[in-house]
């Protein structure tokens, strides 16, 4: 499993560690209307999962914004925020935001992703910063767990992960 720390103190991730290679598991997170996401719903298409503890931080907003941003320019891709976030508070932030390249989603009901992908941080009940590639047979192609949840992900492995899913 993946060693992980959050504003470096160890925490115990919990659920199931996904590498590049294997098939995605599916899950059910809340849109900000409360409606019911799946990964399934994106079938076909290839997707970058960017995961936060919370969108209301400064390392989160700039890596949601950033993946909008790369979005933007890569055809088909779609791009899925997921935290722990209240769908409340993802739709206000989003309302604020702008971004029109990223689906912002909710684990907080049940932690079905956050289980599936082992990313749920045991101490906190907070999601691990993390980023996955789904190309579009349901396949990760890329993950990277971020060794420590305060620092940003590798964007332009993760970029050129989705551009090679293609």
């Amino acid at each position: 499993m993946a060693s992980v720390t959050f504003i470096n103190n160890p925490v115990t991730l919990i659920g199931n560690e996904v590498k590049a290679g294997d098939k995605a598991p599916d899950f059910t997170v809340l849109a900000n209307d409360l409606s019911e996401v799946k990964l399934s719903d994106s079938k076909g298409s290839v997707r970058i999962i960017s995961v936060v503890p919370s969108v209301d931080t400064g390392v989160c907003d700039a890596q949601t914004r950033r993946f909008n941003e790369e979005a933007s320019k890569v055809d088909g891709v779609k791009v899925l925020t997921i935290s722990v976030d209240l769908p409340f508070a993802q739709k206000r932030w989003c309302a604020a935001s702008g971004l029109e390249n990223v689906q912002v989603l909710s684990d907080h009901r049940d932690l079905s992703f956050g289980e599936a992908y082992g990313v749920v941080m045991k101490e906190l009940r907070l999601l691990a910063r993390a980023v996955f590639v789904v190309d579009s047979n349901d396949t990760v192609t890329y993950a990277e767990y971020v060794s420590e949840g305060t620092n940003h992900p590798d964007y332009e492995s993760a970029v050129a992960a989705a551009k090679a899913a293609e």
